[in-house]
């Protein structure tokens, strides 16, 4: 299959995935250190360079492990092998509505969690392109 004519769609994909990690840092740079800033005991600067350095480094250690789950453990992604487009727009609209639901939350100081935002909108992709069958129910008790 020639993939060539979604060049497009994975460079949109990048670009969203870059708003998706902004979004999804923000969002648990808040929820982990908003009572330590707001009682005083670290500075938003202190917050900001702790933040920078362990969300790197969580992501640098223990992305793979998630990237693969989110990847391949939640949807049978075997059942899409012959629409291949019809993944990789799910995969961008599954980012697409993360981000948004996400940079909406965090500037309404919503605390929400980033892993069951975008293991949602897979489900929900996946669900409205093939069906129930193709999720994994129980690799979301694992999640």
């Amino acid at each position: 299959m020639d993939l060539e004519p979604y060049l497009w769609m994975v460079i949109l994909g990048f670009i969203i995935a870059f708003i998706l990690a902004f979004s999804v840092g923000a969002n648990d740079v808040a929820n982990s250190f908003g009572t330590a800033v707001g009682s005083g005991v670290v500075t938003l600067k202190q917050a900001c360079i702790l933040a920078s350095i362990f969300e790197t480094l969580g992501s640098m250690l223990l992305g793979a492990k998630v990237g693969e789950t989110i990847r391949k453990g939640i949807i049978d992604v075997n059942l899409y092998n012959e629409t291949v487009p019809v993944l990789m727009a799910g995969e961008v609209s599954a980012m697409v509505g993360s981000a948004i639901w996400q940079l909406i939350a965090s500037f309404l100081k919503l605390p929400v969690s980033g892993t069951h935002c975008i293991v949602g909108s897979t489900i929900g992709f996946s669900m409205v392109a093939i069906g129930t069958k193709g999720v994994q129910w129980m690799q979301l008790v694992y999640i």
